[in-house]
């Protein structure tokens, strides 16, 4: 699989290992991708919550950092503009919903190391992953070296000492792991070839000024879409409750960040550039309709949805120094997570019943589809089951290259529409 990926697909060679882990057990395998990916998530914002609180010397009542990393989690997964991509379907989550998140665990070793020998281990974990970053997804490199950058940037202002050295090897060491995955990625075979099929061969593809004005125009239109998203608010109110409820050493309200103001500004920028640059890529490929491939968002709203939870973790603090009900705004934060959650039960809601439906059907068609190929059939009747804007052999009532993919899975010459199930 690591062959088929590196050589003929796209290049992504981690890309190949994943979807071995769970291609190897067909049907099922695609069934446990979305609960059990939901469950490695949850458990990394919980570890580097709980780990960051620890590194800071600050306290929170028990339960508060998993609630915290549920409801990002909540917000990233089921808040998505085509949440059967970014979470049910295993193809595109391997490729832009995991990797941000692979790159967040890549803070826990060195949240956990305490002694030189400790931080040399942390050193090699995260250069290990970064590596894997670099060989997974071009739009998570894209933002993870803009946020090691920006983070590098930022040491001259918030650290001093020995602290803004070690910060300094490690963001090194980030850098060079994903900056050799992505040579790595980028001189494949395989992403020689992806970019020969799509037109977008020429490396000077992406600063022409067609691709760039056209990715400010797409790139606008998605971050239109981004801040008018109400549930994003469900993770401002998660950082708000986490800010609120912080103790420092004591039990005395934690003071605030160096140079807070620096630090949102610093935020925000990073969040655009990395955005931008990461649309970018994608743009020769996709052109306009990079727009509509909201599956690629994901690699850039995690940043976001981590940004918007930090941002309220900031805000919280704030309060706790001149808010004199605080107890109110506990109480406010925690409703506004639960209304957030509420009001994105309906799409899941509606999404599970398609999904329900589309398995009867897919199911039903797929035994008579192998009975009649267990008969000696070479064509076969295929009717499209589309869900989540998925492309589907003869979705539009015309031939795909979805088509080719499904007569070979059933291991025939050729598949025709039909407009009935059978």
């Amino acid at each position: 699989m690591i062959r088929k990926f590196y050589v003929h697909d796209n290049g992504r060679a981690m890309n190949g290992v994943l979807v071995w882990l769970y291609g190897r057990f067909g049907v099922t395998g695609h069934q446990w991708f979305a609960p059990l990916s939901a469950v490695f998530v949850l458990g990394i914002l919980w570890a580097v919550t709980a780990l960051a609180l620890r590194r800071a010397n600050l306290t929170v009542p028990r339960g508060v950092p998993l609630l915290v990393a549920a409801m990002v989690t909540v917000v990233f997964l089921l808040g998505s503009p085509n949440t059967y991509k970014t979470f049910y379907w295993p193809a595109a989550s391997v490729s832009h919903t995991l990797p941000p998140v692979l790159a967040c665990a890549a803070v826990i070793p060195f949240l956990l190391a305490r002694s030189r020998g400790g931080r040399a281990v942390a050193s090699a974990i995260g250069l290990l992953i970064c590596l894997c970053i670099g060989t997974l997804s071009e739009q998570t490199t894209i933002v993870v070296l803009v946020v090691l950058l920006a983070a590098l940037v930022l040491t001259f202002w918030t650290a001093g000492g020995r602290q803004r050295r070690r910060l300094r090897v490690w963001f090194a060491v980030g850098l060079a792991g994903t900056v050799a995955g992505a040579l790595i990625l980028v001189t494949s075979p395989g992403s020689r070839y992806r970019r020969g099929r799509f037109g977008a061969a020429k490396d000077t593809s992406l600063i022409a000024p067609d691709s760039l004005a056209g990715t400010a125009r797409s790139f606008a239109h998605i971050m239109i879409d981004t801040f008018s998203a109400w549930h994003y608010l469900g993770a401002v109110a998660a950082g708000v409750l986490l800010g609120l409820v912080m103790r420092g050493p004591g039990g005395v309200p934690p003071s605030s960040p160096r140079r807070p103001v620096l630090l949102v500004c610093a935020g925000a920028l990073t969040f655009l550039v990395s955005g931008y640059l990461a649309t970018l890529v994608a743009y020769p490929v996709f052109q306009a309709g990079v727009v509509n491939s909201t599956r690629l968002r994901n690699d850039f709203l995690f940043l976001y949805v981590v940004l918007l939870t930090a941002l309220g973790m900031l805000l919280g603090q704030a309060l706790q120094g001149f808010w004199p009900r605080v107890g109110a705004m506990r109480w406010a934060a925690a409703v506004l997570c639960a209304a957030t959650c509420v009001g994105l039960a309906p799409p899941l809601v509606h999404l599970g019943d398609q999904m329900r439906v589309r398995a009867h059907d897919w199911e039903r068609q797929d035994r008579w589809i192998r009975a009649r190929v267990a008969h000696g059939a070479q064509v076969v009747p295929y009717t499209p089951t589309v869900i989540g804007k998925m492309t589907e052999p003869f979705g539009n009532g015309k031939r795909s290259w979805s088509t080719a993919c499904v007569a070979h899975y059933y291991d025939v010459k050729r598949v025709d529409y039909s407009p009935r199930l059978p």
